[in-house]
């Protein structure tokens, strides 16, 4: 592969892995899913089966990309040519766009709220469901900001790996880091705080029931991106030399402490200041703000959540866009400006009827849902379960188990047993910890 298309650093790599596992899922839908679902003790079962579901799917998709160098469709075509595999990476290139379609809504959403918090308008409202019901219906805001979103995006990608999503990582990771200690610093000097954390930290093993084991299963599954092929894109920038291993558990350890920190930051103000930490997905966009607004300074702390809450969405919107650029350059240096402007304005295109899903188009339903609902069903529910199965199935069945342990191999000193457990939870625990999530999605049972 062009050295020019390879990561400059392990650390690059890392961050910008970590950046696409790390968006919505960590930082807007595990506080939600915890606060709803027993605290401490979904955080428990979700720390667990982020190790042993989510980690060793991101390695098989570590070993798949890297041992290919090459686009997530190409990688399954040149690991077994004259198969129907390749499918699998055209799979994941299509739930990606999917996805980036509405999740540059929710990008758009987050830019409203900047924009009001930057001019000081936030803090000057107490009713925050009216406020975050008049954004998402604004016609004109909802599409205009989402279309910022998304050029952010192509601006980035269109760059390269090293110059545009490497560089943007190197800045925007370490500065969400910063951001976050500072607000969790914040949230935990107020008075009562220590409520918020024995919620999050202290386990009740009485509060556990299936419907929390398979959600836990799920955010684990979703939190790490898994399933879209994505990390095969990644991993194909990345040299022989490095540790794969490693460096997934890396990714890993960073996504479990941004969701932690994310925890911190909201669930000891929440208690603090009497508000409701089950209030659903709403917390971030309706409870948060108004939660900052009875602090000292709130307004200055709610701006900043708001732009660690960007660049989190941000990077993994540059993975998603980047999966699906890749695909159509190849090797074909030249064409990424004109493929990653001609991809998302494509992507705005498609995603306008979800940012019109709340308003204007608020009575088209897709089997009983919202197109935002819709397209998050399909998705989240169908497609990066099937995604992930498939590719767990792919590794740890198709692949020889040869090729796949010299793979993970490479730049390590030997991995002796850890190879055996991870090869054990590949063929035999992921595949059916996927179908426990898949199954209860679409309500099975």
């Amino acid at each position: 592969m062009n050295k020019e298309n390879q990561w400059t650093s392990k650390l690059g790599f890392i961050l910008a892995a970590a950046g696409s596992a790390i968006g919505l899922g960590a930082i807007w839908k595990f506080p939600y899913m915890a606060g709803t679902n027993g605290g401490g003790i979904f955080f428990l079962i979700f720390l667990l089966l982020t190790c042993f579901i989510g980690a060793p799917i991101l390695i098989a998709e570590f070993a798949i990309g890297r041992k290919a160098q090459t686009d997530a469709v190409s990688a399954y075509r040149k690991l077994t040519p004259n198969s129907l595999w390749h499918w699998l990476g055209y799979g994941g290139v299509a739930v990606s766009f999917i996805i980036l379609s509405f999740y540059s809504v929710v990008g758009g959403w987050i830019l409203s709220y900047l924009g009001r918090g930057l001019m000081g308008s936030l803090t000057s409202t107490s009713d925050y469901d009216s406020l975050f019901s008049n954004i998402i219906s604004n016609p004109v805001e909802a599409v205009m900001s989402q279309l910022i979103f998304i050029v952010m995006t192509i601006l980035v990608v269109q760059a390269g790996v090293q110059q545009g999503i490497e560089r943007a990582s190197k800045y925007m990771m370490p500065a969400l880091f910063i951001l976050f200690i500072v607000l969790v610093i914040r949230s935990l000097t107020l008075e009562g705080a220590y409520e918020g954390v024995k919620f999050l930290l202290y386990p009740d093993f009485s509060e556990i029931t299936a419907e929390t084991i398979l959600y836990a299963l799920g955010q684990s599954f979703f939190a790490l991106s898994v399933g879209l092929s994505v990390m095969v894109t990644y991993a194909s920038y990345l040299s022989k030399q490095e540790n794969i291993v490693k460096s997934a558990f890396s990714v890993v350890g960073l996504n479990i402490f941004i969701s932690l920190l994310a925890g911190l930051v909201i669930f000891p103000a929440v208690f603090a200041l009497g508000f409701e930490p089950g209030a659903g997905p709403g917390l971030v966009f309706v409870v948060l703000p108004a939660v900052f607004n009875e602090m000292a300074f709130g307004g200055l702390f709610f701006t900043i959540f708001l732009i660690l809450l960007l660049f989190a969405t941000l990077t993994s919107a540059f993975s998603m866009l980047e999966i699906v650029v890749a695909v159509i350059v190849k090797e074909n240096k030249s064409k990424r400006k004109m493929v990653s402007w001609l991809a998302g304005i494509l992507v705005f295109i498609v995603g306008i009827p979800s940012a019109l899903s709340f308003g204007v188009l608020s009575e088209v339903k897709i089997a009983g849902k919202t197109i935002f609902d819709f397209a998050d069903f399909i998705t989240s529910n169908i497609g990066m379960p099937l995604g992930a199965l498939l590719i767990s199935l792919y590794i740890g069945y198709r692949l020889p188990r040869r090729l796949v342990k010299e793979e993970l191999e490479l730049g390590t000193n030997g991995i002796g047993v850890l190879f055996d457990i991870w090869y054990f939870l590949i063929r035999y625990i992921v595949p059916v910890g996927i179908l426990l999530v898949f199954f209860h999605s679409i309500g099975l049972f």
